[in-house]
């Protein structure tokens, strides 16, 4: 006497089977597919920096270095003018992920600076500012002025940080330097009128640079 057959095993057997051949199949791509139906990317890169020279003068060099994860990438130093980024410097890390960026800094200037993956896994790092400084004459004024009319609008008051100059625009930023203090202030009047000085910083601004008397100050403009 022959068997019966249980068609519900070879019904049930046959939908895992079909199951298994399905999954094997499918393409590896598809299975990689996280539960919102995105494909995973390849991971950003780490961007580091363990040094930098960013406050320099006309004529010397500014220099980023740093280390990147993944290695092999090329990196670049970028600085932001009018707008765009504009590369100064690339190079290609080493076994270690090691980078050195350096550049030659002719023209004073100030501004924002990064390091940006420019081949390979996106990654970029913020520097702050890079300043690029020439000498320039200076002297300051306050005591005995307070109150008085400025050159760009309003009047001079005690706490204020600014810079007389007499042709860059009013409301241009100039970054100044002196015995290693560092401020960034606006031009909101116009002078001095003696001699061969440049600028006439106001008495607060004279205070955050420890500046006394009239000499000689470094000047991103």
């Amino acid at each position: 006497m022959r068997p019966k057959l249980d068609w519900r095993a070879v019904v049930a057997g046959g939908a895992l089977c079909f199951a298994y051949t399905c999954a094997a199949a499918m393409p590896s791509a598809a299975l990689a597919q996280d539960t919102q139906g995105t494909t995973p990317t390849a991971s950003a890169s780490k961007v580091g920096v363990t040094d930098r020279r960013l406050n320099v003068r006309a004529g010397r060099r500014a220099v980023v270095r740093g280390r990147i994860q993944p290695a092999g990438s090329t990196v670049a130093l970028q600085v932001s003018r009018h707008g765009r980024w504009v590369t100064l410097d690339r190079d290609r890390t080493d076994a270690a992920g090691r980078y050195v960026l350096r550049n030659q800094m002719r023209t004073p200037m100030s501004a924002r600076a990064r390091v940006r993956v420019s081949r390979g896994p996106a990654g970029k790092h913020g520097l702050g500012r890079l300043n690029v400084y020439r000498h320039a004459l200076a002297s300051w004024y306050g005591p005995g002025l307070y109150g008085n009319k400025l050159g760009c609008g309003g009047r001079l008051g005690t706490s204020q940080l600014g810079v007389a100059h007499k042709s860059l625009p009013c409301g241009a930023k100039v970054t100044l330097r002196h015995h290693g203090r560092v401020v960034r202030v606006p031009v909101i009047d116009r002078g001095p009128y003696v001699g061969a000085r440049e600028y006439d910083l106001t008495a607060a601004t004279a205070q955050r640079l420890k500046f006394k008397g009239h000499g000689t100050i470094l000047s991103t403009r």
